[in-house]
């Protein structure tokens, strides 16, 4: 039985949107009218479900829209690999707010992991920035991501053979199978902190295992190669950066370089005892940051224009 908290609320409405290139997204709105607008993008291997727990703490004050990333969830997967890589995931992003954002309206927008660096990738395109209020990037990275892996245990020298077997390990084109013990062991050492709760650990199984195989590994190839960090100098809103202190696959490294990099920063949260599933495990804290960077908005838009 899957605990209310993780479970999402229905939604106020339910949208296919094409990006770009044609590709069908899925994209699902909740809350009331005229709240302030959250627009949160999931990371690698994710869903729209893997927001639930920060849905349920913004949906009764905020209009909170959720969209799965191209390969996951209901939207669409791409064709061929061309349809895969860091425009395509701007491309997506301009084209839920285009779709759901009016214009003269203006959205927070919260990404965690590949969704943090959605938003980097989005960051030097006017037409998503014009829909932007503040951002707020959730245990993330813009660049040197299998360099930074902790993953592979530190015991394991040199670092080129780590570098190698962090490789092997993202780009596996096994399937996850079903979700037993040890599969549920194996992914809470990898992606969420040591002491997460069981249920915390089942459902974010539930939401990883259901990414296709051949979506996993596209998109980890993509991963592999990034660099978004130009992205970062263009992201001219207000921008907190949230990381858990145990996060082995976008370690506090790379939220503290990006905490530096950024044009109007608003704050480093580095959540105790927390992996790389925050979302999930620090739903209560993380909810809050995107709550605090909403206010900011509201507190410095005229009355005129938020009407």
């Amino acid at each position: 039985m899957i605990a209310p908290d993780f479970v999402l609320p229905d939604p106020a409405a339910v949208h296919r949107i094409r990006s770009a290139d044609g590709t069908g997204l899925n994209a699902e709105v909740y809350g009331p009218e005229g709240a302030p607008v959250v627009v949160l993008a999931h990371g690698w291997t994710c869903s729209t479900p893997f927001w639930a727990p920060v849905v349920n703490r913004l949906a009764a004050d905020h209009r909170v829209i959720a969209y799965d990333q191209r390969g996951h969830g209901r939207s669409e997967a791409p064709a061929g690999p061309d349809g895969y890589g860091t425009g395509k995931l701007a491309d997506d992003l301009g084209a839920v707010l285009a779709a759901l954002v009016p214009a003269g309206e203006r959205a927070v927008l919260a990404g965690h992991s590949m969704g943090g660096m959605t938003i980097m990738a989005a960051a030097d395109r006017a037409e998503v920035l014009d829909r932007t209020a503040g951002a707020v990037l959730i245990s993330t990275g813009p660049a040197d991501l299998v360099a930074e892996l902790l993953v592979v245990p530190a015991a394991v020298r040199p670092a080129g053979l780590r570098r190698a077997l962090h490789r092997l390990v993202l780009e596996s084109r096994l399937p996850l199978g079903p979700v037993t013990a040890v599969s549920r062991a194996l992914l809470k050492y990898a992606t969420m902190g040591p002491r997460t709760p069981a249920a915390e650990v089942a459902a974010c199984a539930r939401v990883v295992h259901a990414c296709p195989t051949a979506v996993r590994y596209q998109w980890a190839k993509v991963l592999g190669a990034l660099d978004v960090t130009a992205g970062l100098a263009k992201l001219a809103v207000p921008t907190a950066v949230v990381v858990g202190s145990h996060d082995r696959l976008t370690p506090p490294v790379h939220a503290r370089r990006m905490a530096a990099a950024l044009p109007d920063p608003q704050g480093l949260l580095e959540l105790p005892g927390a992996g790389h599933m925050s979302p999930m495990e620090r739903p209560a804290e993380v909810a809050a940051e995107i709550r605090r960077i909403a206010a900011l908005h509201t507190a410095t838009t005229p009355r005129s224009e938020s009407a």
